[in-house]
This record gives structure tokens, C-alpha cells and sequence, in this order.
């Protein structure tokens, strides 16, 4: 793109975002805290699911001292119903580094931080402190390589790399954070996955994938993940209302997590007899549930029945163990 090119780019960009910005609760100021947490809880959730989650998480974390402060349950229990807790886990960890040494204001020393990739460290350093670098996100990916015809393989990586640097040389402007949540709203609003609103977008004229009838062509499709077919079967050892827990070294779902002890296999076909089912991102769990078990030595924690949703947010675990309680009043 010629410097003239850029230019016509930003500026219609920057106007359409002026007139067309939807009002979002984290876009109430510059607080990194609450461009981070925002951020955290937008990766793999639609804006209308978040807002509510946000504005309970916000009010009762309220900066990032309450986050650091309070106790990894209590951060699991107000994440609940957003899934994928490891951010959560992420969160927690950052916060205790950050209220010690307050939010850096690079992209390039945020990254260092846990679940800061370099798409939410570039988010907050442009929104919050004014860095000039651009995002990329699926909603960027999707607007530049329309904007440009690209039909690049842009999972990978020297792909991305290409992208990364115009949504870079766009972010040169006095206003990144605009410039970044402009092209984020666009692909929000306008420029969607499906039946995009074409006549509406401030770059209709000069998009390459609108000339050339190649719109719902780009960007490529990524090839789907072959999805894992497990057969669990978990122990569920209960004493004085509490159950035991170990850290999960042996499944290949709910990494990092404390689950039941048990054992796992891989399976071609789905079995035709089990207990209950569920998926954690591309494995499909086909969980078994024995009336009694003999429980292998394992060094673990036990948890209060009771409290299993604020310590133990992840349903699969909570399911298997509501299914033993039952066998065992059966």
C-alpha cells in the first residue's frame, strides 16, 4: 500500500468509527485494568454474552487489586459460564504480578505477563497507553484480507506476519486505540463472516474482495481440528462430604485443572453404553461411571461438596460426581 493509500484507509476508517462505535462498557475510559479483563472475556464469547459476565466480574473485582487480593475460588466461581478457565487461572496470576509493578505499557514487556498473547497485549497498550501497534484478531484478519484480496493460509504464521504489518503501518495515527477498535467493530457490525453489509463499510470503494466478487471466499477457511473421541472413567472418592481431587496429569482435557482421579482412553468409535457425555474444545467425552471402584494411591485435595462450584467450576467434574451420589442412593 502507497502512503497515500494508508491515509485514505485511516481516515475513512476513523470517521465510519466516530459516527458508528457502539457504547461498551469497557470503552468508558483508559483503565488497562478494564481494557484487559474486557479483552480476556471477548476471546472465544460474542460481545452481547460478555456484557453481563463483565459487568458482575467488574463490580465485584473492581480493580486490580480486588482481583490479586482475593482467593483463586472466588475468581473461578464469578468466571463461571464463560468456559475455557484457564484465563481465569491467567488472570488471577497476572494480577498479583501487577499490583506490585503496575501495568507495563508495551505490547512487548505485556507479553511476559500470563494469557497475554500478543493480540491482548497489543489490545491494551494501543487502547490504554496510546502504543502505535496494530491487532490482529479474527474480526482484523477477516476486514484486511478483504480490503486486500488476501487469500492467504493465515494461520500460518508467516501469513499472519504479513497481516500483522498492515494492521501495524494502519495503527500509525494519533489515535491507535480508535484505529484498533475501529477495524474490530467493523468486522463486529459490518464486515461479518456471513451476508456482510457491504454498502455500509467505509472501504466499500476500495476493497479488493467486493471488486472482484470474492467476498464470501475470504479469508480462507481454517481447516477444522479433528476432533478426539475419550472414554472416561473417573473414582469419585467421597468422605465427611468432600471429595477428592487431583491434579490432572493423566487426561488430555481440562489441563491444568483439579479433576477426579480415574483413567482415560482413546477411542475410534463412540461407545454404545456410558454414563453421561461432554466436550472440552475438541475432545468428546464419553464419561463411564462405576457404582464402585478401587482408588489408586493418589496424593490430591480434598473439596467440600458444597463449595465444588466455586472451586471446581468445570461442569464435567460436578456432573460425574452428581452422578455417583446418585448410584450410590440408588
Amino acid at each position: 500500500m502507497s502512503p497515500t493509500e494508508i491515509k485514505k484507509d485511516q481516515t475513512a476508517l476513523l470517521e465510519w468509527y466516530s459516527r458508528s462505535k457502539r457504547e461498551l462498557p469497557w470503552r468508558m475510559n483508559r483503565d488497562p485494568y478494564r481494557i484487559w479483563i474486557s479483552e480476556i472475556m471477548l476471546q472465544q464469547t460474542t460481545v452481547a454474552a460478555v456484557v453481563p459476565f463483565y459487568e458482575r466480574f467488574m463490580k465485584r473485582f473492581p480493580n486490580v487489586k480486588s482481583l490479586a487480593e482475593s482467593p483463586l475460588g472466588d475468581v473461578l466461581e464469578n468466571w463461571a459460564g464463560l468456559g475455557y478457565y484457564s484465563r481465569a487461572r491467567n488472570l488471577h496470576r497476572s494480577a498479583q504480578t501487577l499490583v506490585k509493578s503496575g501495568f507495563p505499557k508495551t505490547a512487548e514487556l505485556l507479553e511476559e505477563l500470563p494469557g497475554f498473547g500478543a493480540y491482548t497485549a497489543r489490545a491494551v497498550s494501543s487502547q490504554a497507553f496510546g502504543e502505535r501497534v496494530g491487532v490482529l484478531d479474527g474480526n482484523v484478519i477477516r476486514v484486511l484480507s478483504r480490503r486486500h484480496g488476501i487469500r492467504s493460509e493465515w494461520w500460518k504464521t508467516p501469513n499472519r506476519n504479513g497481516l500483522q504489518a498492515i494492521s501495524d503501518r494502519l495503527a500509525q495515527v494519533d489515535s491507535p486505540s480508535d484505529l484498533n477498535q475501529a477495524m474490530m467493530e467493523l468486522g463486529a457490525t459490518v464486515c461479518t463472516p456471513a451476508n456482510p453489509a457491504c454498502m455500509l463499510c467505509p472501504w466499500t470503494k476500495s476493497c479488493i474482495a467486493r471488486k472482484e466478487g470474492q467476498v464470501s471466499a475470504i479469508p480462507l477457511k481454517r481447516p477444522r481440528r479433528e476432533r478426539e473421541i475419550w472414554i472416561w472413567e473417573p473414582v469419585v472418592d467421597i468422605k465427611k462430604k468432600s471429595v477428592l481431587l487431583v491434579e490432572n496429569d493423566y487426561a488430555p482435557f481440562l489441563q491444568g485443572h483439579w479433576i477426579l482421579p480415574g483413567k482415560v482412553q482413546r477411542a475410534k468409535v463412540a461407545p454404545k453404553k456410558f454414563s453421561f457425555r461432554g466436550s472440552v474444545t475438541h475432545h468428546d467425552i464419553f464419561v463411564s461411571m462405576k457404582k464402585s471402584a478401587a482408588l489408586a494411591k493418589k496424593t490430591g485435595r480434598r473439596v467440600s461438596i458444597e463449595n465444588l462450584k466455586k472451586e471446581i467450576p468445570a461442569s464435567l467434574i460436578r456432573k460425574a460426581i452428581e452422578a455417583a451420589l446418585k448410584n450410590k442412593q440408588d
